[in-house]
């Protein structure tokens, strides 16, 4: 595989870092983007290098439609096309619905949930040959997580919005589908104030016998964009060990 070209946001660490990694190792040319951490993601770059593939790094907070649009095209500059767009960018507040602000409820719905639209808008215009569009959920979007309002809710726009998508970009052959995550020890989880409780009820009550881990939503990323997976269009696909068919 040669000349491919993979976007993934948030790639600078955790599931989009790893996801970045397992591309370039599959031949893909990389464009990582990342919001805060440069070092970070030029770390991720140099490893991307030593693989032997090319890495764009661009600075682009995905909740800002203005950057979206530099990025794409930046990309364009640099490549001409895209084959493979992963929606891992991910922010949010964690507090209990009551205790929202409306700058809250922006913030995480802007990064989680209007990002993938307006990518996606830009990531068609690149994947002349077809492409696949995956993107990162929650069991927060079907299921009460504590403390997990914002993040839930733009969650479930994202599994509703990947629908809509894979109906619409389908006649270019550009299949949309989400991976679904059990809890997964990334820095992501350190933030929430129950992360200890997170993680005891992952490892105690996962029907597989152990938490989920960051190679195994790669794993699913991996298989939807490969020819075997053509024919899923517009699904979630729940990675979770089996917790979630638990009451």
């Amino acid at each position: 595989m040669t000349q491919k070209i993979a976007l993934i946001t948030g790639s600078s660490r955790g599931i989009g870092k790893a996801t970045a990694l397992r591309l370039a190792s599959d031949g893909y040319d990389i464009v990582l983007n990342y919001a805060r951490s440069k070092k970070a993601a030029l770390e991720t770059a140099e490893e991307i290098k030593a693989l032997g593939r090319k890495v764009l790094v661009v600075k682009a907070n995905v909740g800002d439609v203005s950057k979206i649009k530099t990025m794409f095209e930046e990309i364009k500059a640099e490549f001409g096309r895209l084959d493979v767009f992963v929606n891992n960018a991910a922010s949010g507040v964690l507090r209990p619905a009551m205790e929202l602000e409306e700058s809250h409820w922006d913030w995480t719905m802007n990064i989680n949930s209007k990002a993938l639209l307006f990518c996606a808008q830009e990531a068609a215009k690149l994947m002349d040959q077809g492409g696949r569009i995956v993107s990162i959920s929650s069991l927060g979007s079907i299921r009460y997580l504590k403390n997990y309002t914002t993040v839930g809710v733009s969650k479930a726009a994202v599994e509703a919005l990947t629908r809509y998508l894979a109906i619409e970009l389908a006649p270019q052959n550009i299949i949309v589908n989400a991976v679904s995550g059990g809890a997964v020890d990334t820095d992501a989880l350190k933030h929430f104030p129950n992360r200890e409780e997170l993680l005891a009820e992952a490892k105690s009550k996962t029907p597989a016998g152990k938490m989920v881990e960051i190679e195994d939503i790669v794993d699913t990323i991996m298989f939807l964009i490969r020819e075997e997976s053509r024919m899923i269009c517009g699904q979630t696909i729940i990675v979770d060990g089996g917790i979630s068919l638990l009451v």
